[in-house]
């Protein structure tokens, strides 16, 4: 069942009922590769053809799909959204005549061209990827997504005289002549980095060319001996750690008595290109030292998370070949290593060498990975929630998008090196990571299974970029039943972003010691409330001895360089 036409159902076992909820819809493929139109093309085309080839099932379709849309007109049609479908929310959709019988028309349509890639007679990769292509075509069709098929914009339109559709207009222009070609999702006019998101306090103690590192203030009396390193993804800024004040990552930590550094990326520009990832971890090693030297420490811990959990899984790999000691517990969040996890989901379906290739060519050519090219790609994996969503409410609505932190930090994206893209694409083809010496790391073959260190491993159940069985397989190879994997119910930053409070919040948590992620699953009972009160404690109990916190950020041979948020982060 896709959401679009899924009926209500009862599903009595947890386990059961927890992998419905996080059934994902038809993803995009990796935002690292792209989707090539010719390949979105070429699998509207094999479908056709094998439709073509099927007359009597197309006929035996259609003509079901005409006695549905009579008892549609008849009135007699009991077809109704998915529960919780936020586009019929309207009362229209159920006490209206038209609109009713307009809406269980969209569904049978919907129902009926799932049903022909069902039947038609392809091999499952075709298939497959015949339901993504089906899928953007009925998410596109969606009656709510034109004016006169959306009664709350034709309200609109009529109780403001004519304004909502001039707005509308408005915003439309603006956004083709920005380039973006696609609506805002956010009204960034109420946010400032370091004004009302990024302010916990601190200075950036270190800095080299790829990232600038900053140690926050203690706000405690008290800190552990041991402090803790964030590492971001390169391909959004560090802020997301530390958004408001009240959902900043960063701020909770410090609240525990853990002293804490974060890494700020460098964004790269046309002449960076030549950075690839073993540039980053030699420039992660230095800022780990540097955050050790500074607390008079015996080593650091560290939390990486998506493609920042990448660079330092790496990074780990190096240190166990070099028996070093520098990182003494490890906490990866939202980060799949065994990039066969894509292959064998909707997000690998138009991957292909030449896909890779042509990507790969794409950023060399420009030195960098443009960050709209990424936010292009994540956007068109949810396309009713980051697409067809602001269409309504910027166009056909009038109105402005919403101001939103989260939305704000994902806008300000970011790019990547075009070595360091080819880097991540080459992991991508070789699935070099989970293979013991596949990978080189600074001069030396690394294998993850010798990373020895106590490791804490996040997934979100809902999360489309970075599947959760696929975080599950980052349990297994960082630690195996020694790893605590937790299982959180939101997405891939709601996850993460998932202070206290949350009435709505859950996760599960235990060591990864079930071979795989369904029988993990099967066996665990859920928490309420955020994830991070447990990996506090978790955190604390390797955070070595408390003493007294120190007076000010920095130290002898780290002076404070600037105030956080530093001044990469302000670099466009």
């Amino acid at each position: 069942m896709r959401p679009a036409i899924a009926l209500r159902r009862a599903v009595r076992h947890p386990a059961a009922s927890i992998a419905a909820s996080a059934a994902p819809h038809a993803l995009a493929a990796n935002p690292l590769i792209g989707v090539r139109r010719q390949e979105i093309l070429k699998a509207a085309a094999v479908l056709g053809r094998q439709l073509v080839r099927q007359p009597r099932m197309l006929g035996a379709r259609s003509s079901q799909l005409a006695m549905e849309l009579a008892r549609v007109v008849a009135g007699k049609s009991t077809l109704a959204p998915a529960a919780g479908d936020r586009r019929f929310a309207d009362a229209a959709w159920s006490g209206n005549a038209g609109y009713r019988r307009l809406l269980q028309a969209y569904i049978a349509l919907a129902a009926a061209l799932e049903r022909c890639v069902d039947d038609a007679k392809l091999d499952k990769l075709a298939r497959d990827r015949a339901r993504f292509v089906v899928s953007l075509a009925i998410d596109a069709l969606a009656p709510t997504n034109l004016l006169l098929g959306n009664p709350q914009a034709l309200r609109k339109l009529t109780s403001t005289k004519g304004t909502s559709l001039l707005r509308g207009l408005a915003n439309l222009i603006e956004d083709a002549a920005s380039g973006r070609w696609l609506p805002k999702q956010v009204d960034g006019r109420s946010f400032a980095v370091g004004r009302n998101v990024a302010t916990t306090p601190g200075a950036v103690v270190f800095r080299n060319h790829l990232l600038e590192l900053i140690q926050y203030a203690p706000a405690t009396s008290k800190v552990h001996a041991r402090p803790l390193l964030v590492v971001p993804p390169q391909i959004n800024k560090f802020y997301v750690f530390d958004l408001t004040p009240a959902t900043s990552f960063v701020r909770a930590v410090v609240a525990e008595g853990v002293t804490t550094f974060c890494v700020s990326w460098r964004n790269p520009g046309k002449g960076d290109g030549d950075n690839g990832l073993d540039d980053y971890v030699a420039a992660l090693d230095e800022a780990a030292r540097a955050a050790r030297d500074i607390c008079g420490a015996d080593g650091v811990n560290v939390f990486g998370a998506c493609s920042g959990g990448i660079t330092l899984s790496a990074w780990l790999g190096l240190l166990a070949a070099k028996r070093s000691r520098l990182v003494r517990s490890a906490t990866v969040s939202v980060c799949v290593l065994d990039t066969d996890t894509f292959r064998e989901s909707t997000a690998g379906l138009f991957v292909t060498p030449a896909t890779i290739a042509a990507a790969r060519a794409a950023s060399r050519k420009r030195g960098v990975l443009d960050g709209r090219d990424l936010a292009r790609m994540f956007a068109w994996m949810r396309p009713n929630d980051l697409v067809w969503n602001y269409v309504v409410n910027n166009y056909l609505l009038g109105n402005d998008p919403p101001a939103n932190e989260i939305l704000f930090w994902n806008n300000d994206s970011t790019r990547l090196p075009a070595r360091l893209h080819a880097d991540f694409l080459s992991l991508f083809e070789s699935n070099a990571l989970v293979v013991p010496g596949g990978l080189s790391v600074g001069g030396r073959r690394i294998d993850l299974g010798k990373v020895s260190v106590d490791t804490y491993v996040v997934a979100g159940l809902t999360d489309h970029i970075t599947p959760w069985h696929g975080v599950y397989k980052t349990a297994r190879l960082l630690g195996g039943a020694r790893a605590t994997f937790v299982l959180s119910n939101g997405g891939h930053i709601q996850s993460l972003v998932n202070p206290p409070g949350n009435k709505r919040s859950w996760f599960m948590a235990s060591p990864a010691r079930a071979v795989s992620p369904d029988r993990w699953l099967a066996r665990r009972t859920r928490s309420d409330g955020s994830w991070w009160p447990h990996w506090h404690a978790w955190l604390r109990a390797r955070s070595g001895p408390l003493r007294v916190s120190p007076a000010s950020v920095g130290g002898a041979t780290h002076a404070p360089l600037a105030d956080a948020p530093g001044t990469f982060v302000h670099a466009a």
